[in-house]
């Protein structure tokens, strides 16, 4: 061996030694939170304007404000509502929300408030920076990039041990074909032409809005363009996709909800076919893995998970507010309890036990099935709403909150984007209330 690389090797160990060494005594990974309780007797501020949670918090006696646009103020007063007015603009970076947020957390603390609560995915980081100055500690406000950012999210994830798809942070379309290449070369599926799909999507927007699934080089071209970047891209998931619903307190999930997406976009059902809801078991337990991983004390966190034929459980993605599509309504209709004021008493630390108690029925004797679909107009220009009379006439067919809307012209739409009014279901046959909620995709409501 010649002298150089003797010498080299030798100093690699000593240095490789030392630095065994110096980590011997160090905690790694995670930093845990200091979980801090808000003081007595303080609001809550719930950032986001939401009837129910009003209504929840009302109820429930607990003082509060709402933070929202400043539109809903002229509603607020006329029906006294205590209301702090803010424009939560989209287009800053999560430094500027966090300095930004001061000046509302000393409006705040005027109003005796001692802990912001998310309402909406777009208020999670403003709930989180306003926390981090109750609590005088910035990373609480990190902590709540995690639920935002779904790069960091996904590295949060597998570091805590859960199956993930493989992804990348991409800038442009090259790194994105680059991407394509090397997943489809792993996956032994470059020669045949035979490609497995990869995803892009935004790195903090919510549902479908800037995701593009890329099945060959010719969409990443057709399909993406410079304002799709940076984003996530990610392998494809085979699966049944579900999302939960876990109220969590003190660490603990104190009541799971499964729900069935039935046909993604657009329909869900609560709680899910038996041939999904025997997997509960296991679903419980990926999710209290995903509490420990994430560090979350208190809250509600909606993940959605991929559930593979080998029967292992891929995580897709989790926020830490209420849930879209209705799944709150549904589980209201199939629990009989109120998901809004067990929202609220698990975001707040103080709460008793016994509110919990008293409040929570048995997650796995629902009474029935519930579902929703969302309509989303297929024209440019509507004039008219035009529902099915057999689908009105199904025994399991409760209510629907179509309308004619008072402008023809459809606005365009990113993603699944708005859906104009839901159709709700309701049985005690899994069946009949699945097979509706998949009849009506292709039907045009709006015509």
């Amino acid at each position: 061996m010649p002298y150089q690389s003797s010498l080299n090797d030798h100093q690699f160990k000593v240095n490789h030694q030392r630095d065994r060494k110096a980590i011997e005594n160090k905690r790694t990974g995670p930093i845990r939170l200091n979980h801090q309780k808000p003081e007595h007797g303080k609001k809550i501020a719930l950032i986001g304007w939401n009837v129910s949670s009003i209504e929840a918090m009302e109820k429930l006696n607990r003082p509060f404000v709402i933070v929202s646009l400043p539109g809903f103020e002229d509603y607020a007063k006329q029906h006294n509502i205590p209301f702090v007015g803010w424009d939560f603009d989209t287009k800053l970076t999560y430094k500027q929300v966090y300095d930004r947020s001061k000046e509302l957390y000393q409006t705040l603390k005027e109003f005796q408030c001692d802990h912001a609560i998310p309402a909406f995915e777009e208020t999670v980081e403003w709930a989180g920076a306003l926390n981090a100055y109750f609590r005088n500690d910035p990373k609480i406000f990190d902590h709540s990039i995690l639920f935002r950012d779904k790069a960091m999210m996904k590295r949060r994830a597998h570091i805590g041990g859960l199956k993930v798809g493989v992804f990348e942070e991409v800038d442009n379309k090259e790194e994105v074909r680059r991407f394509f290449r090397r997943v489809n070369d792993m996956l032994l599926r470059s020669r045949d032409n035979n490609h497995d799909p990869i995803h892009v999507k935004a790195l903090n927007k919510a549902g479908a809005a800037g995701h593009r699934m890329i099945r060959s080089e010719d969409d990443i071209d057709k399909k993406l363009s410079e304002d799709n970047f940076p984003c996530l891209i990610e392998s494809h998931l085979d699966g049944v996709e579900i999302s939960c619903e876990a109220f969590i307190f003190k660490g603990e999930v104190k009541f799971l909800n499964i729900t069935e997406y039935v046909v993604f976009g657009y329909s869900m059902m609560v709680p899910p076919i038996p041939e999904i809801e025997k997997y509960r078991p296991l679903v419980r337990k990926e999710v209290e893995k995903l509490v420990d991983a994430f560090d979350i004390k208190y809250g509600i966190i909606h993940p959605e998970f991929f559930i593979a034929d080998d029967e292992h459980l891929y995580f897709g993605e989790v926020a830490y507010r209420i849930p879209g599509g209705h799944i709150f309504e549904l589980m209201q209709k199939s629990y009989n309890f109120n998901p809004f004021e067990a929202h609220i008493l698990c975001c707040d630390p103080n709460t008793e036990e016994e509110e919990l108690d008293k409040i929570f029925p048995d997650e796995t004797s629902a009474k029935g099935y519930a579902g929703s679909f969302l309509v989303y107009p297929k024209k440019k220009y509507i004039t008219d709403v035009n529902i099915p009379k057999e689908l009105e006439e199904h025994p399991c067919f409760e209510k629907h909150t179509l309308f004619q809307p008072a402008v023809n012209k459809v606005q365009d739409l990113e993603g699944y984007g708005n859906h104009l009014g839901t159709i709700f279901f309701y049985g005690d046959d899994s069946e009949q209330v699945h097979q509706q909620l998949m009849n009506y995709v292709d039907h045009d409501f709006y015509v």
